[in-house]
């Protein structure tokens, strides 16, 4: 603990501890009328490479300040947008400075068919989108697009490649306003290369039917668009890689080969992307449709976990994958397809300890289990956006998943009282195999009128999962005092299984402006939920020798139907500063559940009043305060409502239960949001609140041998909140460029489930402060410093000895260093400290991984490397489950030392415009063609963003 403390503690030294800085004013005028230029991008660049040291924007009055500028020489580029670009020499030696007055000349000549070179501001605010300049942010050569994005102020990047921009999650990632490979950001950001990308523009993105109507709805994503540069968009370029490690430890040869190509001609793009390895490596996010896997696991509950597993992995991962991606248009119709096959084996090997206490009694439970999981999906998204007309837009949106899945299971168990005596023991196998088909399609018919503001729109939904499973269940179970009254229980059964779930709904939306500041939106929408279970169980005949004996008492078959109308209008407000929406909405529910095996069907009505209430506040460009409320109703699934007996694990048996009520929440969440264009300064931050009415929980009956039975009921009660703020900011030395982010997580839940047929009621609490601090001011030397401590603690009412807390730091550290003689460096290492209750699971430890390369070839397009994997051969998973009834300890197996020597080539060939010359570190063109002015670099313009 001690030194992750430390370290933590010294990323906050360096971000806050100052040197000699000084401050830099000036002033930026029309050298004609002799006017003040508002809102010009004023950029300070080193004078030895140009290399961006920070910005600001000019204010009312033209003026403009640079603060904590360290010691040296730098270049002052003004740019705006009808003027020539202005440039000044400043020399800082500690004390403020004074740039004096940049006097910008109109670019009013007129040119015809020519193209000439200018510099860009590297950030740019326009509207409500931020605009970084990509080449104004170094990159190592041969770099991918994750990699520059860590370079840019306010955007984090952890190392399982998930995004955080201005402290927010980031859901989606365009490439030239489009999707690529769907909605997965991994695809764009680790399979592009970063030295196409011309402009990254981020910018939070409303729902599609919000941009179509303007009438907020709340749903906003934030969304990363990468724009890449004319040049480089016709021709063709990717990455191939192939690497291979001997074998060792008892361990199989490590293996990894990667290809990805790109074929760009204008609109028209085609991206094809294909990897096979054993070494855990994904570069895309997994939405397996794991079939028949968990059947013998005992699920964690409620309560909270904590991982403290080196590398965020518990098994052996082997995957293949290949994708294509397509995008075009024709005629008046936006083309954008994918197809994406996904082929992956997961080994889990794990031993857990599980602690569980009563009232009156605890036992322990000791597991061992090995499972192999295969899983295969193929994926198809498609995307059609068809422009009927001058006011009409037809969109279609289908995406569809087929799966199969096998999956095969080891598990042994003993449990032992008190007093350590034996209560019982279990040696179970299970196996099984599946296939799936889930997906949806959207359709949308959006229509304007020559009135502005008033639409109409009509939205159709179909979501779909059908999955089947047929496994086979053997297991051999003993209690205590099984030689008299209870003997040795053997299970051999099969089971065969089909769910099948459809969701039609239809939606329609019809906006009327009152005036130019109110609007006023009806809408209507109609949804049908169809569930079914088939689920038939059969007994091992010794007599025939096969499943030839049906179990009348497992076997059911099982439908139900949530039907909804929904009714509501939303009245909203639009003011300059603020604009607000309140909305009411009246749903009326009916609930039909069928028992085709007991032949039993009762129905439900229920009617819920829905409001709904939305406010902003923009204090100023880029800052603004957002209130939300909303209500929601979730129905119960059709595995809660089944009323059978779920035997798969005979020491926590499952149930379902027919009389379960739909859910009914209140979620208000309050977020704060500044960007500070002028300082690259950032600060998100939220608090929600959540009441659940009818809540869905486990009820759990344990009895005296450790063996246990859940069944799901409603409970009151249920409340939550959470909070979380994030800093993030850049950090000026002498020399030294890096950007810092801040984040505070706090929650508190209160949540009631049944032990034994008595209220236990649980409050736990999380808190967490983490810090990072990422380089940014070459490309020769980047590295980055991180730690987190979180603190968890939960206390219960039936079993105070059940309370528990723990504190687990971390940290993590990363190094790229190009040597000389093309050769280049990299390391990184992840430290973990983790405290459990028992003994042997009191650890720390930490992942170092190394490599070193050299570059080949003229243009450095190739590179041999050797690498070398948990360097000190330390890897590990430790994972703490917490629940209300019981705490579990769980060590899996996970990937340890190999070496592997991997060769990488860089393909570049592009048959577009030759890139202009340019100054060092800044891009972008502009083009003037018969007097007439447009921005070069592609992409969207300023403002909000509707992709």
């Amino acid at each position: 603990m001690r030194p992750a403390q430390l370290i933590l503690f010294a990323v906050l030294f360096l971000a806050t501890v100052s040197v000699a800085q000084a401050q830099i004013r000036g002033a930026v005028l029309d050298s004609l009328t002799r006017k003040p230029l508002m809102e010009a991008s004023v950029s300070l660049l080193s004078a030895r490479d140009s290399s961006l040291i920070t910005f600001s924007i000019t204010d009312g009055d033209g003026r403009f300040s640079l603060s904590r500028v360290p010691s040296g020489s730098y270049r002052l580029l003004i740019t705006f947008v009808g003027y020539r670009n202005g440039s000044k020499t400043i020399v800082t030696t500690g004390a403020d400075a004074d740039a004096g007055t940049v006097w910008m000349l109109p670019a009013t000549k007129t040119l015809n068919e020519v193209v000439i070179t200018a510099e860009r501001a590297p950030v740019a605010v326009r509207g409500d989108t931020t605009e970084f300049n990509a080449g104004s942010f170094k990159t190592r050569p041969n770099a991918q697009v994750e990699e520059l994005l860590k370079k840019l102020p306010g955007v984090e990047v952890d190392r399982d490649g998930n995004i955080k921009a201005q402290g927010q999650t980031v859901k989606k990632v365009l490439v030239d306003g489009k999707p690529f490979f769907g909605d997965d950001p991994k695809m764009a950001t680790r399979n592009l290369p970063a030295d196409i990308v011309d402009k990254i523009q981020l910018f939070s993105q409303q729902s599609e039917q919000s941009q179509f109507s303007g009438v907020d709805d709340g749903e906003r994503n934030q969304t990363i668009n990468i724009s890449t540069r004319p040049d480089k968009r016709k021709g063709t370029f990717g990455q191939q890689a192939a690497g291979i490690g001997p074998a060792q430890n008892g361990n199989p040869e490590r293996y990894q080969a990667r290809v990805s190509l790109n074929r760009f001609s204008g609109v028209r793009q085609l991206s094809f992307i294909g990897q096979a390895n054993n070494i855990n490596q994904q570069n895309f996010t997994a939405q397996d449709m794991s079939l028949g896997n968990g059947q013998n696991g005992q699920g964690r509950g409620g309560g909270f976990s904590n991982n403290s597993g080196g590398g965020n992995q518990n098994a052996v991962i082997r995957s293949v994958l290949g994708g294509l991606n397509f995008r075009d248009t024709w005629n008046k119709t936006d083309v954008a397809a994918s197809y994406f096959l996904n082929d992956t084996r997961t080994l889990t090997n794990q031993q857990s300890r599980r602690q569980t206490r009563l009232t009156d009694s605890s036992f322990v439970t000791n597991q061992g289990s090995n499972s192999d999981n295969r899983n295969q999906n193929h994926r198809f998204n498609l995307r059609l956006e068809s422009r009927l007309d001058t006011f009409t837009t037809l969109r279609v949106i289908p995406n569809f998943t087929v799966s199969r899945s096998a999956y095969n299971s080891q598990t042994n168990s003993q449990t032992f009282g008190t007093r350590n005596q034996p209560l019982n023991t279990s040696l179970a196998n299970y196996a099984s195999t599946g296939n799936g088909l889930s997906g949806g399609t959207n359709v949308l018919l959006l229509r304007k009128f020559r009135q502005r503001g008033r639409t109409l729109s009509f939205n159709y939904s179909l979501n779909l999962n059908n999955q089947t499973t047929n496994g086979i269940n053997q297991s051999q179970n003993s209690f205590a005092g099984s030689e008299t009254t209870n003997p040795a229980r053997i299970i051999n059964q099969r089971n065969d299984q089909i769910s099948r779930s459809m969701t039609n709904g239809l939606t329609v939306s019809y906006t009327q402006p009152l005036n130019l500041r109110q609007t006023l939106e009806f809408h209507y929408g109609l949804s049908a939920n169809q569930n079914t279970s088939d689920r038939a169980v059969s007994d091992f005949s010794e007599a025939t020798g096969s499943y030839d004996r049906p179990n009348r008492q497992l076997t059911n078959r099982f439908e139900n139907t949530f039907l909804t109308n929904r009714i509501g209008s939303t009245w909203q407000t639009r003011r300059l500063k603020y604009s607000y929406a309140v909305g009411f909405d009246v749903q009326q529910s009916g609930l039909e559940t069928r028992n085709q095996t007991r032949d039993t069907s009762f129905t439900r009505q229920y009617t819920n009043f829905l409001p709904n209430a939305l406010f902003t506040y923009n204090f100023a460009k880029s800052r603004t305060l957002r209130f939300t409320y909303r209500t929601r109703i979730n129905a119960p699934s059709v595995s809660q409502l089944q009323p059978v007996t779920d035997n798969s694990n005979p020491l926590n048996i499952r149930l379902g239960n027919p009389n379960l009520r739909p859910e009914f929440g209140h979620t208000a969440t309050l977020a704060y949001n500044n960007f500070q264009a002028t300082t690259s300064r950032s600060l998100f931050a939220t608090l929600t609140g959540s009441l659940t009415q009818h809540k869905i929980v486990n009820a759990t009956t344990i009895n005296r041998v450790g063996a246990q039975t859940t069944q799901p009921i409603n409970v009151e009660g249920n409340k939550s909140v959470s909070g979380f703020v994030a800093l993030g900011r850049p950090v000026l030395f002498r020399s030294f460029k890096a950007n810092l982010n801040l984040r505070t997580n706090a929650g508190y839940d209160r949540g009631q489930s049944f032990l034994n047929g008595t209220a236990n009621k649980s409050d736990s609490w999380q808190l967490s402060q983490s810090a990072s601090l990422n380089s940014n001011f070459n490309d020769k030397f980047e590295f980055s410093i991180g730690g987190a401590i979180s603190y968890q603690t939960a206390v219960y009412s039936l079993q105070p000895t059940q309370n528990t807390e723990f504190l687990n730091p971390s940290v993590t550290a990363d190094v790229y260093w190009q040597l000389p003689f093309r050769l280049e460096l990299q390391s990184d290492v992840a430290y973990q400290s983790y405290a459990g209750k028992s003994a042997g699971l009191n650890q720390s430890f930490a992942l170092w991984n190394a490599a070193i390369s050299r570059q080949v070839f003229k243009n450095r397009q190739g590179e041999i490397k050797l690498s070398v994997y948990d360097l000190l051969n330390q890897n590990r998973s430790v994972v703490r489950n917490v629940t209300d009834t019981y705490v579990e300890e769980v060590q899996s197996r996970v990937l340890n030392r190999y070496f592997m020597l991997s060769f990488v080539y860089n393909l570049r060939n592009f048959t577009g415009n030759a890139p202009q010359m340019r100054m060092p570190g800044m891009g972008g063109e502009e083009r003037r063609n018969g007097g007439q002015r447009q921005n070069g670099g592609g992409g969207q313009g300023g403002g909000r963003q509707r992709f």
